[in-house]
């Protein structure tokens, strides 16, 4: 959150030019009237999800406006602070286990809704809403572990990965690779004691692999993502979509790997088994564990030609990617549309590549803005635009952070 735009004081703001007391909020948002007294005195740091949201209910507002979320506001602007203490301490520390809620514990049921809201949050790209959520999901999963024994136990330590999982990639997104790298780390710690163990472990290590492309770690990234792929990797008959989604998934960050270090037809043969697995799964599907399926892999493909420079080739394969069978989640969608307006600026085809950036920018508009090649094509654009193009073209520039906002 930027300066002045803190929980405490949006709180009591909102809630005054509301015209209601403290009392009458609690009893608006169901939450008592010192929880509310107290995120207003700011004597309490971190707040649950939940809260908020019957907070921003009451008062008619969205989270975003509830935390302080600025239109037009970039990685750079937020506070990751809170969640680097989430992650790196694993014990409980002050400031972020003093919840302004009385009652400080969750039941497995309440921790995996939240889990499932911070993970939506994440595909959404909606960073501020997960530098609030992640860092209390962290302590509370932290405390259901320690407390709970025999299979509540092993489950909550599923949540605690999942949770630690979103935290590297939220860290990676930001740019903190070190913190991506210690949540990925932690993630695979909770998953080898989770109830899921062999599919847990694969999927903290599809994060780990993510991290070391991250890091330009390119063969470290490739070992680690095919030998996890290969521990994985369904049997022919097998249609757990979990399992063939982080297979595959495994498989994509093996592949972008490889194009980095200039294997291609290495990346074009691990494409072509992740594909395979694809066609014999039949649905997308879209879940923590994975993101995948026909459309998907097909996709991949078309980021393979891209980034291998072979802009022709990439526009000849995105018209083979069939439709989805069922949802696949906006962001994804707009960064297939980024790697097509990039290949389309490649051939100067200014045009299609200002088409298929609006796509994006309108698919998911919070998560867009902070992906470099969008902001890296969109550039281009405007330096080889030969006059003003108008207020469409002038809106994408600022929605690319080419321009101010």
């Amino acid at each position: 959150m930027t300066a002045g735009n803190s929980l405490a004081d949006n709180l009591a703001r909102i809630r005054k030019s509301r015209d209601m007391s403290q009392q009458a909020l609690a009893e608006a948002a169901s939450v008592g009237v010192d929880t509310v007294a107290r995120i207003e005195q700011g004597t309490r740091t971190s707040s649950r999800p939940a809260t908020l949201r019957k907070l921003a209910a009451a008062l008619g507002v969205s989270m975003g406006t509830l935390l302080g979320h600025m239109p037009g506001e970039r990685n750079a602007d937020l506070d990751i602070g809170p969640l680097r203490h989430a992650i790196i301490l694993a014990a409980d520390i002050p400031g972020l286990t003093d919840f302004a809620e009385s009652d400080e514990t969750v039941s497995l049921a309440e921790l995996g809704h939240a889990a499932h809201r911070a993970w939506r949050a994440y595909v959404g790209g909606r960073h501020v809403e997960l530098l609030q959520a992640l860092p209390v999901l962290l302590v509370d999963g932290r405390r259901l572990v320690r407390e709970s024994d025999g299979a509540t136990k092993a489950r909550a330590f599923r949540l605690l990965s999942t949770t630690y999982r979103l935290g590297a990639g939220t860290a990676g997104r930001m740019g903190f690779d070190d913190l991506a790298w210690s949540s990925a780390e932690r993630a695979l710690d909770a998953a080898r004691c989770a109830d899921t163990p062999e599919l847990d472990t694969a999927i903290s290590l599809r994060y780990l692999a993510w991290t070391l492309l991250r890091q330009g770690r390119l063969a470290e990234a490739e070992r680690v993502a095919v030998t996890a792929a290969e521990r994985i990797q369904p049997a022919m008959l097998d249609r757990d979509p979990a399992r063939s989604g982080v297979f595959g998934n495994l498989l994509f960050n093996a592949a972008t790997a490889a194009l980095g270090a200039g294997s291609p037809n290495r990346a074009e043969d691990l494409l072509a088994e992740a594909q395979a697995a694809a066609v014999r799964a039949k649905t997308d599907t879209a879940s923590e564990a994975a993101i995948f399926g026909p459309r998907v892999a097909a996709s991949q493909q078309v980021e393979r030609a891209a980034r291998a420079g072979d802009p022709e080739e990439a526009l000849r394969l995105a018209s083979t990617v069939p439709e989805a069978t069922s949802e696949v989640p906006a962001f994804w969608e707009a960064g297939h549309r980024i790697y097509l307006a990039a290949a389309s600026a490649e051939l100067r085809r200014d045009r299609q590549a200002l088409a298929y950036l609006s796509e994006a920018r309108d698919l998911a508009a919070d998560w867009v803005k902070h992906q470099p090649l969008g902001t890296s094509v969109m550039r281009r654009l405007v330096e080889r635009a030969p006059r003003r193009l108008g207020t469409r073209f002038a809106r994408l520039a600022r929605d690319f952070g080419v321009v101010p906002a």
